[in-house]
């Protein structure tokens, strides 16, 4: 593989086309740990970032490693300037633009929260667990974290010490007014649960529309550990499918179920989303698309070190 742990593509480097140097491979192939090998016997010692990649099973640091980057690289003399570091580490924290299924950004109709705002807050809170708030909107659980949806200001708000504060986060923001304008009862979780195929709104999901999960396969395909460590840091419950799944709960009784599929010789690995049938009454097809797609985007984001 030309690509090394560390990112560079040794394919498009000169030394690597007259036969000069050969790429290291990432971390879990067999040219990494020849190249720890040589590097040791020539140097009497080995690179600090190929070594750790090959320690910790992780194909490419970029991709693959949540510590990314790391004092391996910000000491270390290569392969990356300390301004391309900062701007890794300064973007990483940022969410990814708010587009909709047509690639058009998200955009909030103000009559979204003049109609929650006139749902009772009890019955709400009664049928979707979510716990009722001093300033007159509610508190639910967003996967690992509380969200506060103050009615009195129209925001969403995150708590950071102790202080709820704004959130920018236009896709959640959507989602969970329509959820919350939406439900007018509960179902029990587990009880039929589908795929894209058996909704009602099925053929939405064809073509341009399709739920964008290649990301995720793309990162866990060959990682199982990574995908069970991701999932249960986003409070994912285990399920008995596929090679490894997960239930993601973005609302407490809105489930998502998120499934692996191990590659072999005659399949790449691939990941798919299960649904409760019962999804349809809170959601239309294109806000099922968006709700998986953010969901996606913290699984993909990963455990934050």
């Amino acid at each position: 593989m030309p690509t090394s742990a560390c990112g560079i593509n040794c394919d498009i480097c000169k030394l690597n086309l007259m036969g000069i140097c050969s790429s290291c491979g990432s971390g879990k192939s067999p040219e990494a740990r020849k190249k720890l090998e040589a590097q040791n016997r020539i140097f009497g010692n080995t690179c600090a970032i190929l070594s750790c990649a090959c320690m910790n099973n992780l194909s490419h640091c970029l991709r693959d490693c949540n510590m990314f980057p790391c004092d391996n690289f910000r000491l270390g003399p290569y392969p990356f300037s300390p301004g391309f570091l900062s701007m890794q580490e300064r973007r990483r924290k940022q969410t990814p633009p708010a587009l909709t299924h047509n690639s058009t950004p998200v955009a909030i109709p103000a009559e979204y929260w003049e109609s929650l705002e006139k749902r009772d807050m009890q019955m709400l809170c009664n049928f979707t667990l979510a716990n009722p708030h001093p300033s007159g909107g509610l508190v639910f659980r967003f996967l690992r974290e509380d969200i506060l949806v103050d009615t009195s200001e129209r925001c969403l708000k995150r708590l950071k010490e102790g202080i709820w504060e704004k959130t920018e986060d236009p896709l959640l923001e959507l989602i969970t007014l329509l959820y919350f304008n939406n439900i007018k009862s509960f179902h029990p979780i587990g009880k039929d649960i589908v795929g894209t195929s058996d909704l009602k709104e099925a053929h939405f999901f064809r073509g341009p529309h399709t739920l964008k999960l290649s990301p995720l396969s793309e990162r866990y395909g060959n990682d199982l550990n990574g995908f069970k460590d991701a999932a249960e840091y986003l409070g994912g419950k285990a399920v008995d499918m596929a090679s490894s799944g997960y239930m993601l709960l973005p609302f407490p009784r809105v489930p998502l179920y998120y499934l692996l599929w191990k590659g072999d010789d005659e399949f790449k690995p691939r990941i798919s989303v299960l649904f409760e049938r019962s999804v349809e009454e809170y959601f239309e097809a294109d806000a099922i698309w968006g709700l998986v797609t953010r969901v996606s985007f913290a699984l993909l984001k990963g455990p934050e070190c």
